[in-house]
């Protein structure tokens, strides 16, 4: 009876280990260790010289920066999406909940491709906006709204389900209590979505930094002005400089773990004090 009671599932915590291991190792480690070892062909002249070229940098400061800028928007509109897809019940309700995961379902490129003949000067949006002098397509706006656009689906459905367990009776007794609405909101609310609405931030934020299919179009990829990082990579690929692409690849990895570390570590502070209260 008690041999029956400590049987698991899955197998015991060494093998499940093992496993975990290996496939991470497969998957994730290898091929990243695959990067570094291959840009250690370049001497470190050469390395410095391929990751320090002003159009490198300028990709760079174009990937880190739109899809920094694409990650906040996407905090402040998805909460609301996930918001209005919790809190309300209205006709069209599951559509649009539908809809939220159609940039997982789509290709890339056809993203990025609608998107450019949309935000075209010929296209429905862009037609209106030209007059005006307002330039979308083939300029950082248009990647920042390529961007937003594959990294909504992360913040709504991160923060989707921390919404619905959210207990209602502690806002009913605030607003009883006779606090305002915004301040319910951010002294209750918020605390307790930040750190998924942090997680749903950190993961538009990397899928923005390394995305290619739905920004090739859109951007016009010209050199420091609107070409991004991985186009710059596999235009080195293509000119079988592989050590070069590498050695970008490198720099943005770094760049990119060192940014999602210190977000990690801002959300577990932020878990650390909510647990505290």
């Amino acid at each position: 009876m008690k041999g029956s009671r400590n049987r698991r599932v899955l197998p015991g915590f060494g093998l499940s280990l093992g496993f975990t291991l290996f496939y991470i190792s497969l998957i994730v480690l290898i091929p990243l260790a695959g990067i570094f070892f291959k840009t250690f062909e370049l001497t470190w002249a050469e390395f410095w010289s391929t990751v320090t070229n002003p159009r490198v940098l300028a990709s760079y400061r174009i990937s880190f920066s739109t899809a920094l800028w694409a990650g906040i928007i996407n905090a402040v509109f998805g909460l609301l999406v996930a918001w209005v897809l919790v809190r309300y019940r209205f006709p069209g309700k599951k559509i649009i909940d539908s809809l939220v995961d159609i940039p997982f379902a789509l290709p890339t490129a056809v993203a990025g491709i609608a998107l450019t003949t949309i935000y075209s000067k010929t296209g429905w949006i862009g037609s209106l906006l030209d007059p005006l002098g307002i330039k979308i397509a083939y300029t950082q706006a248009g990647i920042t709204i390529a961007l937003i656009f594959i990294g909504l689906p992360f913040v709504v459905r991160t923060v989707q389900p921390v919404l619905q367990d959210l207990d209602k009776e502690t806002e009913d007794a605030a607003a009883t209590l006779g606090s305002y609405r915004f301040r319910t909101f951010r002294k209750i609310i918020l605390p307790e979505l930040m750190p998924a609405l942090l997680t749903g931030f950190a993961l538009a934020f990397a899928r923005g930094i390394g995305e290619y299919g739905s920004v090739v179009f859109i951007s016009g990829n010209m050199p420091l002005k609107t070409e991004i990082a991985p186009l710059l990579i596999m235009t080195k690929l293509e000119q079988y400089d592989y050590a070069g692409a590498t050695a970008i690849a490198a720099v943005m990895l770094i760049i990119s773990f060192i940014l999602l570390l210190i977000i990690n570590l801002l959300q577990w502070h932020m878990q650390r004090r909510s647990v505290a209260k």
